[in-house]
């Protein structure tokens, strides 16, 4: 892992792989970071450059003060153009997904298409989920926060090492950050930005998550036109990291 100086300032991000294939990047949760996109980066690191970023604010990146969700998405632009990647398959989760359809609004010609993972155009309690984010933000450590996220994050199957991995690295989070997250996917309203889209597009969702229930990725389907969904069993709002290999193989349809 490292970072990389951009028009921005810096970018944290972990690459795998390389050749001549479109790369792919990805895009973590409010409530993570690069890291939880392993998974990904080792299979997809067989067949392409394969690269996970981290917001403004997250892991390894700079801090920038009332950050909004654009300013994230022209930050993970800078850091492609950064690496040397003019164009991309986008993979988001949750608030990644915000962050994809709002990179697609800034720039759809570096786009090659978009996975939108456990994410929305807008959330019906958004602002509820919002307000509740910020508050126990401010009376809670990051850690405690994690601790009684978890819960909820992942679904029934997940095993003990995953829940302890996605709470330490939750506890990580610069509360500041994760306030600024919070507002860019929370209060986020993109249902124009997403009927424009105009590049393959798949919305995969995992059958348990109930932050971002499959209703929502039902929503969205209908008004990306052309799109496809894909719904991952036994999986809670983080499918990546608990099913994998289901993930994975979904992306290989729309872009192999």
């Amino acid at each position: 892992m490292g970072a990389i100086h951009t028009s921005r300032g810096r970018v944290g991000y972990v690459e795998a792989g390389g050749g001549n294939a479109t790369p792919i990047i990805f895009l973590h949760g409010v409530g993570s970071d690069k890291s939880l996109w392993r998974p990904q980066l080792e299979h997809f690191g067989k067949s392409r450059r394969a690269i996970a970023f981290d917001y403004l604010g997250y892991g390894e990146s700079d801090f920038m003060e009332g950050a909004s969700r654009d300013d994230l998405a022209l930050a993970i632009l800078a850091a492609m153009s950064a690496v040397g990647i003019a164009k991309a398959h986008v993979c988001g989760l949750s608030l990644g997904g915000v962050i994809a359809i709002a990179m697609h609004a800034a720039a759809p010609e570096r786009c090659a298409s978009l996975i939108i993972a456990d994410s929305f155009a807008v959330h019906p309690e958004g602002q509820a989920i919002y307000d509740r984010s910020i508050a126990a933000s401010w009376s809670m450590t990051m850690r405690a926060l994690a601790e009684a996220r978890t819960g909820v994050l992942l679904g029934r199957e997940a095993s003990d090492g995953l829940r302890k991995e996605v709470i330490e690295t939750m506890a990580a989070i610069d509360p500041a950050a994760y306030r600024i997250g919070a507002e860019a996917v929370w209060l986020a309203d993109q249902r124009e930005r997403a009927a424009a889209i105009d590049v393959p597009t798949l919305i995969l969702v995992g059958e348990e998550d109930p932050i971002t229930p499959p209703a929502l990725s039902e929503r969205l389907h209908e008004i990306i036109s052309g799109s496809a969904l894909r719904f991952i069993p036994a999986a809670g709002h983080l499918a990546n990291i608990e099913r994998p290999q289901a993930f994975n193989e979904a992306i290989e349809s729309l872009i192999s």
